[in-house]
């Protein structure tokens, strides 16, 4: 009886064992480098100073851009129909700065912008970049956050 209950017990057991020792790993955590070369980024919405600007005219022609970063540190803006004035358009260099939580570019992406940005979030299908921009006619620089998708 002892026999039998023992056998009861053990395959149960072992069955158990074998099932969760066969489990495969899950795969690592992407980099930041990975997240941000492996698709193109497109514009999805803004805001300067927490104020809803997607629909703004004066942005129109960063909305239609698509921004490539490659692994090697280098990257394109494509402008799409609505040409800026300055054209941000061209190839560009990049680098994570202060514990990956900055992003610098050679150039800008906003016209009236400079290179480094602050990475607010970034995941597999969204990148949102926060900078402090000058938008005529006021003087002053607000912070202009941006949302960009795969």
């Amino acid at each position: 009886m002892q026999k039998q209950l023992f056998t009861f017990i053990l395959l149960p057991a072992a069955s158990l064992l074998l099932c969760t020792g066969c489990q495969k790993d899950s795969a690592p955590a992407k980099t930041k480098t990975q997240l941000m070369t492996q698709a193109s980024w497109k514009f999805s919405s803004a805001s300067a100073a927490g104020t809803d600007i997607t629909n703004n005219a004066a942005i129109a022609c960063i909305k239609d851009d698509v921004v490539t970063f490659s692994s090697n540190g280098t990257g394109s803006i494509t402008e799409g129909t609505i040409v800026c004035s300055p054209t941000t358009a061209g190839n560009f260099t990049w680098t994570f700065q202060n514990g990956e939580t900055q992003l610098m570019m050679s150039s800008g992406i906003y016209p009236a912008g400079s290179g480094l940005f602050t990475i607010t979030a970034l995941t597999e299908t969204s990148l949102t970049i926060t900078q402090d921009v000058v938008i005529p006619p006021s003087p002053t620089a607000v912070p202009v956050t941006a949302v960009y998708i795969h």
